[in-house]
């Protein structure tokens, strides 16, 4: 039997890790080349991962909802040449089906030793892998802080040696079982194993969670290490940032570090297009949408305000300036915000541009758009209306130079020739970078847009 195991690739866009979503095979199954093996969330998308080798998988590394790092293991598989197969097959779903939920190898650190132990938890550290001594496997492993939960229940099986009282490694060779053990509050080097190979199981770990100590509070709900909350309240949960949160922060942080933003808006009466919209589509047809014709009319004024299309290069100092718009439109999913594009959106008609646009938006909604439909934007439009707020000073998707937003349309009472009467109105925000323009250049922009909604006939023939 030849055992290959697949690496995690270059998912492409600079992207250095991946979250495990869902396995889509077990171990014991057989696969073909090609054939999906999981849905990994990134910091751009959800999508399948296909392994490059056929045969039996022998081993799933990490449990869904790990992350792991470029170039790392994620799946074993044999190619069924030896009689050995059938062994390490059945060996491999005894430990599926004790930890449920795969093999969790550290990244980018060291191999274990034949001896992985706690040996060093007393620095700080806890050495979190498995072992290669009978029944266990050869991993990885890794350092986590310790200090956590895991080191305040003193919990002890009756009757039981525990790893504290014989002193020596503990033996733990799953770091899923080291996890639970985390998350519950148990200090496993108090916990009296039962595996065969002389382990501590995950039946162990929640047996132990279920017998806290005499005198000692249930860490679950009153962790009594780690930091506290403010004025002492107590931390019930922690919980790590997704690729996509990360990747949100950390571009969104360089455009408020790096772009000198202003911001210009204006409350918009949108009662006469409102009123024409539906006369906008041919017989039979659904209408554009008000974002659809929105968007329209940026692209409209952009041939106007170029500069606002554009971008500066790295370094500051130039501007640089393309033959068309390639439109970033927001939309807010189950996974956080993104920002799909469709190229060229200034050459579509309306009608094409409401489809792509429908479309975009409800690919993205799924969180399963490929990495290359989210980069390459030079203008960002942003219908924060849809979560029934008014107005926003909305963030500039950077290396964009301009965002344009738009709020609710509610009715209010407003002045129309001397007359209180009752106008759809939302106000229309427009965000920009100070170093390619100037307020009155921004304006401009604005109010090019703002006349083409409160005037539709005017620029009917142009959409």
């Amino acid at each position: 039997m030849t055992a290959q195991t697949f690496l995690l690739p270059d998912l492409g866009e600079g992207l250095t890790e991946a979250v495990i979503v869902k396995w889509l095979v077990s171990v014991g199954d057989t696969v073909s080349i090609d054939q999906a093996i999981a849905e990994v969330e990134t910091a751009k998308s959800i999508v399948e991962l296909p392994t490059p080798f056929a045969g039996t998988v022998l081993a799933l590394h990490g449990a869904e909802g790990e992350s792991i790092d470029t170039g790392a293991p994620v799946i074993e598989v044999a190619d069924g040449s030896s009689a050995s197969a059938g062994a390490d097959r059945a060996e491999a779903e005894a430990y599926r089906a004790e930890e449920r939920a795969g093999v969790g190898a550290g990244v980018g650190a060291a191999p274990a030793s034949d001896t992985d132990s706690d040996a060093d938890a007393d620095s700080g550290n806890v050495l979190i892998g498995y072992g290669t001594g009978s029944g266990g496997r050869k991993g990885a492993r890794r350092r986590r802080s310790a200090g956590g939960p895991a080191d305040a229940a003193q919990v002890t099986a009756p009757d039981a040696t525990t790893t504290a009282e014989r002193g020596g490694p503990v033996a733990v060779r799953s770091p899923i079982v080291r996890r639970l053990a985390r998350e519950l509050g148990v200090d496993v080097r108090r916990v009296a194993p039962t595996g065969a190979d002389g382990a501590v199981t995950r039946a162990d770990v929640l047996a132990a969670a279920e017998r806290p100590a005499a005198g000692v509070a249930d860490p679950r709900r009153l962790p009594d290490t780690g930091p506290a909350g403010p004025h002492g309240l107590a931390v019930l949960e922690r919980e790590r940032l997704s690729p996509l949160r990360r990747a949100v922060g950390a571009k969104l942080s360089k455009s408020r570090s790096e772009i000198p933003e202003a911001t210009v808006w204006v409350d918009v009466d949108f009662t006469e297009l409102w009123r024409l919209r539906p006369l906008m589509a041919a017989p039979g047809e659904r209408p554009p949408s008000v974002t659809t014709l929105v968007a329209r009319y940026a692209l409209m004024a952009l041939q106007e305000y170029p500069l606002l299309a554009a971008r500066l290069s790295d370094d500051g100092e130039e501007i640089i300036r393309f033959d068309g718009v390639n439109l970033g439109l927001a939309v807010d999913s189950e996974r956080g915000l993104s920002v799909p594009v469709l190229p060229r959106a200034d050459a579509l008609s309306l009608g094409e541009l409401d489809a792509a646009l429908r479309e975009l938006g409800a690919e993205a909604r799924t969180g399963r758009l490929a990495p290359q439909r989210l980069a390459g934007s030079t203008f960002t439009l942003n219908n924060y209306g849809g979560f029934g707020v008014d107005g926003s000073a909305p963030i500039i998707n950077h290396p964009d130079v301009a965002m344009l937003g738009m709020g609710r349309i509610i009715e209010r009472p407003w002045v129309v020739d001397g007359e209180i009467v009752v106008r759809r109105i939302a106000q229309v925000s427009m965000v920009f970078d100070h170093r390619v323009c100037d307020g009155g250049y921004a304006s401009g922009f604005l109010r090019s847009v703002v006349d083409k909604i409160e005037n539709p006939m005017l620029a009917y023939p142009r959409l």
